[in-house]
């Protein structure tokens, strides 16, 4: 029997499920390999067991850790789909604000009081703290990327089939920009988290004209202090440097933040 796999989605913009399925070829080699039971995006099944689930998107209520658990229950192996579930990604920036604050900035003092003035309505808004999956569930394996990179995704499963542990090289941006022959982003002037911030992207952001904000979650050895040195010297201040490190790592930062 094929091994039984399975989608999920929290909060996220299903970018990574649709990187997944618009790798047609891809897709369809993955087909040969594994049963899809349950996938939102492709499919109306369900399953009560898989032998791995992908979980997309951030955990922002307790009643999204609920149905995660309740998900990993049901799961022999649990593997994040890109920054939201491994990170916590833009949407965990919230975490530096209060619920009330992070509504009025949006709609507005008006609309703020009619909500909280709603006892049954407010709690909607007023959720819990944004998390990275593996802050609330054991993870098996994360795939990294905003979105993820549908080779990696692809490898992942076909060594999981095959009973192998899937080799995920740890090194930086920098090291493929080198390899693709990009100019470096810091001679065009400009700064980059390349340095600091896992690979496996082929530096497509730099390859494309931009610089690297860090998608893919920061390396274990990276040497943070050197790298906020090279940014203080490139002209940046403390402000803009803690608003770079938390732009998709922010359910990470505030958790390094918050740590005595």
């Amino acid at each position: 029997m094929k091994p039984k796999v399975a989608f999920f989605d929290f909060a996220g913009c299903e970018g990574c499920q649709l990187t997944i399925l618009d790798c047609e070829d891809l897709f369809l080699d993955l087909l040969e390999r594994v049963d899809i039971v349950e996938f939102r995006e492709a499919l109306s099944e369900t399953a009560p067991r898989f032998d791995v689930a992908f979980i997309e998107g951030s955990i922002h209520r307790e009643e999204d850790a609920e149905r995660l658990r309740e998900i990993r229950s049901r799961s022999t192996l649990l593997v994040t789909l890109g920054a939201c579930a491994g990170l916590g990604n833009v949407q965990a920036r919230s975490n530096f604000l209060s619920p009330a604050t992070n509504f009025r900035r949006v709609y507005g003092e008006e609309e703020l009081n009619r909500v909280q003035a709603d006892p049954e309505f407010w709690p909607l808004w007023a959720h819990t703290r944004v998390r990275s999956v593996k802050e609330v569930v054991p993870v098996d394996y994360e795939l990294r990327g905003c979105p993820v990179v549908a080779e990696e995704f692809l490898h992942l499963v076909k060594s999981l089939v095959v009973g192998t542990v899937p080799h995920v090289p740890t090194v930086a941006v920098c090291v493929e920009c080198k390899m693709q022959e990009n100019e470096c982003v810091f001679d065009r002037g400009e700064t980059c988290l390349g340095q600091i911030t896992y690979g496996g992207c082929k530096a497509v952001c730099i390859g494309h004209g931009y610089r690297c904000d860090g998608c893919r979650g920061l390396l274990p050895q990276a040497n943070l202090e050197a790298h906020r040195q090279l940014l203080r010297d490139k002209g940046l201040d403390e402000s803009r440097i803690l608003e770079r490190y938390r732009l998709f790592g922010s359910a990470e930062a505030w958790g390094r933040e918050r740590r005595p």
